[in-house]
């Protein structure tokens, strides 16, 4: 018996090591001047999409292929990246977290230092505020305290294992003990439920300004902005190319000040969100 379980064991840890998430490291790439990445991606629009050709965009997607190009003309590797979708978020950063070699994540991951102890982070691409809506037709709500009746109406909806939900556990925890969360699995899931006027949520600005100039009839509750966050790419901590991901945002300047990073993020998330985003 301890011999059969012992192979059980063993094959169980080769079986789960064999299903994880892996790709060429650095040290690897520096031989062979050639290299292939994953790059895990939550669809997001704007962020991960397929557009009009079927065709994968988007601002983030965009910046790993430019990082690609920047690896190629700076640092003479040559990059293939394997874009790879997974819908569900928790599912999406345990995949990263857990993963061999160069394997990145796009998911607009925010920075923590609790998140900091399993994952490796590049740069921040972006500085972020979260915004508490709900659709245009409810009165303004002046804080936290004054939800419970405000919104009494309405069920809170957050978008699973991000820290939007950590919020809306936060305001029941403190002011509304029976107020039940919902959860989505997408940000349009967010969008459509909150413009059909059956939940409020929190969602990221950019979010929401972009519903906003699609149509959606939305409504920002500006006594619950949370500013401060910052997204990046994520890694597994064995990632040997998070130097280099590094010096690819640091170059001229900085990613965030360029005027390619401005272009992406008019291209594909508006003007006006590119106005409220970049830096001047």
């Amino acid at each position: 018996m301890r011999i059969l379980a012992a192979t059980f064991l063993f094959l169980y840890a080769v079986s789960a090591l064999a299903s994880s998430d892996q790709a060429d490291t650095l040290a690897d790439a520096r031989k062979s001047e050639n290299a292939e990445l994953t790059v895990l991606y939550v669809p997001a629009t704007g962020w991960a999409y397929l557009d009009d050709d079927d065709r994968l965009a988007g601002v983030t997607v965009e910046l790993m292929r430019g990082f690609a190009d920047w690896l190629r003309d700076h640092r003479d590797i040559d990059v293939e990246l394997d874009f790879v979708e997974e819908t569900d978020w928790s599912v999406f950063y345990g995949r990263v977290r857990d993963a061999e070699g160069g394997v990145f994540g796009i998911g607009n991951v925010t920075i923590t230092e609790a998140r900091r102890e399993e994952l490796a982070f590049s740069p921040a691409y972006l500085s972020n505020i979260a915004v508490m809506i709900t659709r245009d037709d409810v009165a303004e709500v002046c804080g936290p305290a004054s939800a419970p009746e405000a919104l009494d109406e309405l069920r809170a909806l957050a978008f699973a294992g991000t820290l939007h939900e950590t919020r809306l556990q936060s305001l029941r925890d403190e002011y509304w003990p029976e107020l039940e969360i919902d959860r989505a699995g997408s940000n349009d899931e967010i969008i459509e439920a909150v413009s059909a006027g059956t939940h409020f949520a929190y969602i990221d600005a950019y979010n929401y300004y972009g519903a906003r100039d699609r149509g959606a009839p939305l409504r920002h509750h500006p006594a619950f902005d949370d500013p401060g966050e910052e997204f990046g790419v994520i890694m597994p901590m064995n990632n040997d190319w998070q130097p280099l991901l590094e010096a690819f945002f640091e170059h001229d300047g900085g990613l965030m000040q360029s005027a390619f990073y401005r272009e992406l993020l008019a291209e594909h998330l508006g003007e006006p969100v590119a106005d409220l985003l970049a830096s001047p």
